[in-house]
């Protein structure tokens, strides 16, 4: 490799104007003792001279090469001197970066402070908000304007757009806003709580390993991003035809107050209840749904445990007090026991008598086999083994027959299986956390639906989402409050009876080829996503439903093999991740419809497939995809993927466990509390107050 450099002469004499080229090879000569040369005859002063300055010139470029050499310097320090000096110069900056940031936040946080009042001067509020017309079949005063609607120049565009109200303030509602253009909808929620609650940690913030406000986000800070309305009241009636809400709420002289809120477009996600299964002394339980109930329990609890510290408590009254009911396995009821467990385990020792450890019991009562019956078997027992080996009580095939105000009467299959055995258990706490079932309001919509909703349990929609019996595309239900109807052999039934009519053809004499059924097929899986995976293996169904090996299905073959599929599906899980899927699918249809809407009107289109189905033809039908269970176990955890895939372990677990539902969390603000909270446990324990 070749290096030049532009030589200098020394001061006084002449610079070199061309560069000269040094090789490596001359590099490392200049550092070597130069070769010996026979002598020559002596020069002539002239020369002599230019010799001088040739080997000035040469000096010159040697201390260059050798300012340029790669050679490492002479170490003047020992490695543990400099190893000091740096780990000073680190530790530092750490310091002074630390400083920075202290001085940074106090400066941007005194900067939050306002110490003028702010005059906002003449505001212009139409006269609709302050006095609403009224009208509607109980003409009540109708909500048409917002008192903010004028506030700035885009909420008076929003004014102007369809308007869009959400009931309910959940998971559906706040996936829904997330996803939804804000400039596609006015868009207005309806809930009796102001908040957003994160349901998958509540178990944690019963027992003080999460605080309450690390679980809530303010609903307003959400809507926010959609120019959007919030208005703090319960729903309690739908007119479908004037399209109106019909809310209520306290006024401040605690009378009820009532009134109407119009819609173009109707969500409603407003959650569901506590199954009761008709059992008697539910008064005497505890739920676990909302944030208050989660301060109760935590009240109630380490209320239990002061009473049991009390010279005047007798043992037997003790042991009452100290024994923890938990009525239902599933992911709550389980999720509860477990982080109960790990209150006693690990908090109760070091600040209670050690008595109560010995004498405190938590039981599980479960009516199915196993407890945690959704997830794969291998996930069950793991838990039932986790929980055997820390003391905790699960008592499956068992049916709760009533709650007293100290005891829990139910009754359990006996080794036989057939015969029961009815028992008495004390308890001085008990939780009731055993499905889910319909609110009132929704009770009284599928009431006044009639026949379109036949299910006891949810409000039945279409594929699409669409609430049976209402306008099509006007009114939409999510969540815990909805099931999804799979009807495909009614629907396919139906679609090839008028297929056969308009052919001119009897529907009972109508026969299908294989290509025909494949066909079928294909619109049930665009209709009904959930059937594609009973619908891979085509041929396999023909041959099996061809009774008679004619190379067709009849209308009756067709009937029976679609009814069969019918009864496979099953209806979707009552859970946060199919809420929040519910809820990013009907934000992208929306969307999706606002901006075709415009080419809608111009074309006319309000006929598309069939009875003016937009929905069908701008967006495809909402298909749940499972992501996966979770469950806290006690300080492990088990992830049920599907299909027979899953995962349990110990701390690790755990760590993963709170990793996916730290990142689930709504808000950089939850995310924040949360990690502290889980930092502050283990640094400080659990808090054990009440208030």
């Amino acid at each position: 490799m070749l290096r030049t450099y532009r030589v200098a002469r020394a001061s006084g004499l002449r610079t070199a104007t061309a560069p000269r080229t040094i090789t490596t090879t001359t590099t490392r000569q200049l550092f070597t003792k130069p070769p010996q040369h026979p002598q020559k005859p002596k020069d002539t002063p002239s020369k002599s001279k230019k010799s001088l300055e040739r080997q000035s010139g040469k000096l010159s470029l040697l201390n260059q090469v050798r300012q340029l050499s790669g050679r490492p310097l002479p170490r003047t320090q020992s490695k543990l001197l400099n190893f000091g000096y740096r780990t000073a110069a680190w530790f530092g900056s750490s310091i002074a970066f630390v400083g920075l940031s202290f001085v940074a936040f106090f400066l941007y946080d005194a900067s939050t402070y306002s110490t003028h009042t702010t005059n906002q001067g003449d505001i212009a509020i139409s006269n609709l908000a302050l006095n609403p017309r009224r009208g509607g079949p109980k003409n009540l005063p109708i909500l048409e304007i917002f008192l903010d609607d004028d506030d700035d120049e885009d909420k008076k565009k929003q004014k102007e757009k369809p308007r869009l109200v959400i009931l309910g303030g959940g998971w559906g509602s706040v996936a829904l806003l997330k996803e939804l253009n804000p400039d596609n909808y006015h868009v207005t929620v309806i809930s009796p709580t102001n908040y957003f609650l994160f349901t998958p940690m509540l178990p944690s913030a019963t027992v003080g390993t999460l605080e309450l406000k690390s679980l809530v986000e303010p609903i307003r800070n959400i809507i926010s991003r959609v120019k959007g309305h919030f208005i703090r009241a319960s729903a309690e009636d739908v007119d479908f035809s004037s399209r109106l809400v019909e809310v209520s709420q306290k006024d401040p002289h605690g009378n009820e107050a009532r009134f109407y809120v119009p819609y173009d477009k109707l969500v409603i996600a407003v959650g569901s209840s506590t199954n009761p299964h008709g059992v008697k002394g539910l008064e005497n339980c505890h739920f676990l749904k909302d944030i208050n109930d989660a301060r109760q329990i935590r009240n109630k609890i380490i209320q239990n445990l002061e009473l049991s510290c009390l010279p005047t408590t007798s043992d037997e009254e003790r042991k009452r007090l100290l024994s923890f009911v938990v009525c239902g396995g599933g992911p709550t009821g389980v999720e509860f026991a477990a982080e109960l467990f790990d209150l006693l385990n690990e908090d109760l020792t070091l600040h209670f008598p050690r008595l109560l450890r010995n004498e405190i019991s938590v039981h599980l009562i479960q009516s199915r086999d196993h407890i945690l019956n959704t997830y794969d078997e291998t996930v069950s027992k793991y838990a039932e083994e986790r929980f055997q080996r820390d003391q905790v009580d699960v008592l499956t095939n068992s049916r709760v027959a009533e709650v007293r105000p100290e005891s829990i009467l139910f009754t359990q299959k006996g080794p036989d299986g057939k015969s029961t055995i009815t028992k008495e258990l004390p308890m001085g706490f008990c939780l009731w956390s055993t499905g889910v079932s319909q609110t009132p309001f929704c009770k009284h919509l599928s009431s006044k639906l009639g026949p379109a909703q036949t299910n006891r349990h949810a409000l039945e929609t279409d594929t699409h989402l669409r609430l049976n019996g209402t306008p099509l595309g006007d009114v939409y239900a999510i969540g815990d409050c909805s099931t999804v109807q799979n009807n495909v052999a009614d629907h396919i039934i139906s679609f090839l009876r008028n297929l056969a009519w308009k052919r001119g053809k009897d529907p009972e004499s109508l026969e299908l080829h294989f290509s025909d059924w494949r066909n079928v097929a294909e619109q049930v899986k665009k209709r009904f996503p959930q059937a594609a995976s009973h619908l891979k293996r085509l041929d396999k169904l023909f041959a099996e439903y061809d009774k008679d090996q004619n190379g067709t299905l009849d209308f009756g073959e067709l009937r029976e093999l679609l009814k069969q599929i019918d009864s496979k599906l099953t209806s979707l899980p009552a859970t946060a991740q199919r809420a929040h899927q519910q809820g990013q699918y009907l934000a992208h249809k929306f969307n999706k419809l606002a901006r075709a809407a415009p080419g809608l009107r111009a074309n006319d289109l309000f006929d598309v497939d069939g009875g003016g189905d937009l929905d069908a033809a701008v967006y495809k039908a909402f298909e749940y995809r499972h992501l996966g269970s979770l469950a806290y176990i006690g300080n492990s955890a088990v992830f049920d993927y599907g299909d027979g895939w899953n995962l349990s372990g110990g701390l690790w677990a755990v760590y993963a466990w709170r990793s996916i539902y730290f990142t689930q969390s709504v808000s950089l603000r939850t995310r924040v509390l949360m990690g502290m909270d889980w930092g502050k446990r283990a640094l400080f324990g659990r808090d054990l107050m009440s208030y």
